[in-house]
């Protein structure tokens, strides 16, 4: 038996390629979640203009909402409510973002900070905060809701080189960025991507999920090939059900 995998030297080896790879995935993740929020923001400067020039009416978002969602089949980033943020976020930041703390925020994190921070300097505080602390969503929530800029922020965080550091792999604000479903509606593989998420998941806590089906479930397989009168089809799952004696598809 090959034990190759027990040799200290070769564990190193593989733990060094993970950190690697993890550290290629938040990079990307990161570029292409600067550019979507560059995108948002500058779709909202052209909102706030075309209303103001151009007259548009109050139907003007419901309609650009059902245009864009024609052109990008699928993606949930130009709902009539995405739309507004975009909106208030431009009014919030009339001026470029590329220098400022939120422009690399997951979207998700933006729009609690515009719906609940009215202050644009308790804004910017709080954006800097979860950057430099990798905070996730649910914790800034709290963190607004207990008011800690007013008690910590005024006088405790000082600018740092935001735009030159990433958050750290294993952080919360790291797995939100990398599972931000608005990234997958940006490159447009947003059903496959959650797809494929879901069913991961789903596998990984094979065993919880079988208790919860019930007495008698066996797990054959995700993806289980199927072949009739020649044609292929491919199972999503797949269980047997020892006491009814067949299979069942979920």
């Amino acid at each position: 038996m090959n034990k190759l995998h027990l040799e200290p030297s070769y564990l190193e080896f593989i733990s060094e390629v993970k950190k690697r790879y993890q550290s290629a995935q938040l990079k990307a993740a990161t570029i292409v979640n600067t550019e979507m929020i560059q995108f948002y923001w500058q779709l909202g400067i052209d909102i706030l203009e075309k209303q103001q020039n151009a007259l548009w009416g109050s139907k003007f978002l419901d309609q650009l909402s059902i245009d864009l969602q024609k052109e990008f089949v699928g993606a949930k980033g130009f709902s009539v409510r995405n739309l507004q943020s975009m909106r208030q976020f431009a009014k919030i930041f009339p001026d470029p973002i590329t220098k400022q703390p939120v422009s690399q925020l997951p979207w998700g994190h933006i729009v609690v900070l515009i719906q609940k921070v009215k202050d644009k300097v308790a804004l910017g505080w709080y954006a800097l905060n979860t950057l430099q602390n990798n905070i996730s969503r649910n914790i800034l929530v709290m963190q607004i809701e207990q008011d800690l800029y007013s008690r910590q922020g005024k006088n405790n965080l000082k600018v740092s080189n935001f735009h030159n550091t990433l958050p750290k792999p294993q952080s919360d604000l790291a797995l939100q960025m990398l599972k931000n479903p608005y990234s997958f509606d940006f490159l447009t593989i947003g059903e496959d991507a959650h797809e494929k998420e879901v069913e991961k998941e789903l596998v990984k806590h094979i065993s919880k999920f079988l208790i919860e089906l019930g007495v008698g479930f066996a797990y054959m397989g995700k993806q289980y090939k199927v072949s009739a009168h020649g044609d292929d089809y491919w199972l999503d799952l797949l269980f047997f059900h020892v006491k009814l004696n067949c299979y069942v598809e979920k």
